[in-house]
């Protein structure tokens, strides 16, 4: 009975680098990411992925990365608050934005929030309709991102110091 049947090879793209780890098919990609790479951008909040903490995108679609068992994501591009900027020298539109807008106190849920709002960027513009979307919007056109919209899509992400308001003006700073 070797240890082996439990782990498999798993090549993840994280940040735009491949990573090929021997991986035991119970780690989740947050362990994964904070203990093994190193990015501790994402949290650790409930991991029961109800707080949103540990948002990170998966092929660019928003995930709770303490429910996803990391072997699952062979081939997967992984994208965490650390790799979100182009150069990683300059930092992303709403990362400057959470900034400028001072939309955090404790700053705990904030990497999570910025992964989700990126997330929330791209699923309108593809025509990803939410809870509060008219249903009378024509299908796959872009969904514009009102405050009601911009807060039904982030209601995933919980901050408990409240910095909500301020959460929702800095999305609307960086919409196009």
């Amino acid at each position: 009975m070797g240890n082996h049947q439990h782990h498999a090879q798993t090549t993840l793209r994280v940040n735009g680098k491949p990573h090929t780890l021997t991986v035991d098919h119970r780690r989740v990609l947050l362990d994964l990411l904070r203990e093994d790479l190193g990015l501790t951008g994402a949290k650790k909040g409930c991991d029961h992925g109800q707080c949103g903490a540990c948002t990170v995108l998966v092929d660019g679609r928003r995930v709770n990365s303490c429910l996803l068992f990391a072997v699952t994501l062979d081939g997967c591009e992984v994208t965490t608050v650390e790799g979100l900027s182009d150069d990683g020298e300059e930092p992303h539109p709403l990362q400057r934005a959470f900034l400028e807008r001072d939309a955090f106190q404790c700053g705990y849920c904030t990497p999570g929030q910025i992964c989700s709002a990126a997330g929330v960027l791209t699923e309108a513009a593809a025509g990803h309709p939410s809870h509060v979307t008219d249903p009378a919007a024509p299908s796959g056109e872009p969904v514009p991102l009102d405050r009601e919209e911009i807060r039904e899509r982030l209601s995933g992400n919980l901050c408990r110091c409240g910095a909500y308001p301020r959460i929702v003006e800095a999305v609307e700073d960086v919409i196009p």
